[in-house]
């Protein structure tokens, strides 16, 4: 008999993706959180300034499913 250990490795198929978020989903993000501040704060430019923020947090919150829908249809932008 041999002495020789062979290291059993099995290959997976799968492929390993990255688990941090696409570019384009952080550019739609900044990108309406910062547009519904601007135009909020033009509207609402009576009220208390908690509510330009909120709208900013907001737009920054809805800007998420769609630069996830972005990336899926388009693809990211690098």
């Amino acid at each position: 008999m041999s002495r020789i250990k062979v290291a059993k490795r099995f290959s997976t198929k799968e492929v390993k993706r990255p688990k941090e978020w696409p570019a384009v989903v952080y550019f739609w993000m900044i990108g309406l959180a910062f547009a519904s501040y601007v135009v909020f704060r033009i509207v609402l430019d009576g009220y208390p300034h908690p509510y330009h923020w909120l709208s900013g947090l907001a737009g920054g919150l809805a800007g998420i499913p769609l630069g996830w829908l972005w990336y899926r249809w388009r693809g990211d932008v690098f």
